[in-house]
């Protein structure tokens, strides 16, 4: 049998809004993305707890796994070292990332969307540098659309 693509999601965590927002509506587009054959996950390094959350509170229909130790977003070149002062910045709204994500580091993820293909490589990769803009989720479909047709 011949599995589909894959959209993978990269989030920073369940405390930042704009990635609940960007997660709902991938939710909203999730009927298209799998009428093409493809399949969806997110992934953040996040506890398993807060990632259970994230779903629970977006009524996410697809899973949200962790990335313990930030590999995968490592590997993507997601991942970067919160400054002191944005630490401090955080810690005064509330968003204790070491508490988030069940390791001191301080390390975060850059928001990121992949299109992978069956055989592994990504068609498609967009990389939110500003975490506030997300591309729309119908950017994925002629994506999908194309990788359905071949």
């Amino acid at each position: 049998m011949r599995r589909g693509p894959i959209v993978l999601l990269s989030y920073r965590g369940r405390w930042c809004r704009y990635c609940n927002h960007e997660l709902r509506a991938i939710e909203a587009a999730a009927h298209d993305i799998r009428s093409l054959g493809a399949s969806l996950v997110a992934v953040s390094q996040q506890t398993p707890d807060n990632s259970l959350e994230t779903q629970r509170r977006n009524r996410l229909s697809f899973a949200s796994l962790v990335d313990a130790g930030g590999s995968v977003a490592h590997a993507f070149g997601l991942r970067w070292k919160v400054s002191d002062e944005l630490c401090a910045v955080e810690e005064g709204c509330g968003a204790d990332l070491a508490a988030f994500n069940g390791d001191p580091s301080w390390m975060l993820t850059m928001p990121g969307r992949y299109v992978v293909a069956p055989g592994g490589t990504i068609e498609h990769a967009d990389i939110s540098v500003d975490y506030t803009r997300r591309g729309d989720p119908s950017e994925l479909i002629p994506v999908l659309a194309h990788l359905a047709a071949h």
